[in-house]
């Protein structure tokens, strides 16, 4: 899978297909122990969507509206691997453009440049019951992005 799919997911227009089956919640799932998912550990918006700080960066903050790069890994509860991103190319934004999922457009708010952080993300602030390549519909998503650049 490519960045597309987080470019079109606040449209969910055909890049994805409909699907029946219901979301996941990060709460009721289990996931795979590789990921070192904690939600015990980590914070809770009012939106559900969990965030802990990995590694907690010095650099610019990262606001709506400025242009940020990213370095990141996607995965399925169950340790599956669906995209990322590590190459000396980061994957650029503008943050509050509304062109990632919400669970980014929430998530990466305040981190500072050098960064990590983990997003356990729940289908409501990703692909909600949409099937978006090799994710299927109603997954719970969980990322580890590293911002590299605010500018």
């Amino acid at each position: 899978m490519t960045i597309t799919a987080l470019l079109c997911a606040m449209t969910l227009t055909s890049c994805g297909s409909d699907s029946v089956t219901g979301p996941q919640s990060p709460e009721t799932i289990t996931f795979a122990a590789s990921l070192g998912v904690d939600l015990n550990a980590m914070t809770r918006s009012s939106t559900g969507l969990y965030t802990r700080d990995l590694t907690v960066g010095t650099g610019a903050t990262a606001v709506n509206g400025k242009t940020l790069g990213m370095h990141y890994m996607g995965y399925l509860s169950n340790g599956t691997l669906f995209d990322g991103n590590t190459s000396a190319s980061p994957f650029s934004f503008v943050l509050g453009a509304n062109t990632v999922i919400q669970g980014w457009e929430q998530g990466i708010v305040g981190m500072k440049v050098g960064g990590r952080r983990q997003l356990v993300i729940p289908p409501s602030l990703g692909y909600g019951n949409t099937t978006m390549g090799p994710i299927p519909a109603g997954s719970v998503l969980i990322f580890t992005v590293d911002l590299v650049s605010v500018q």
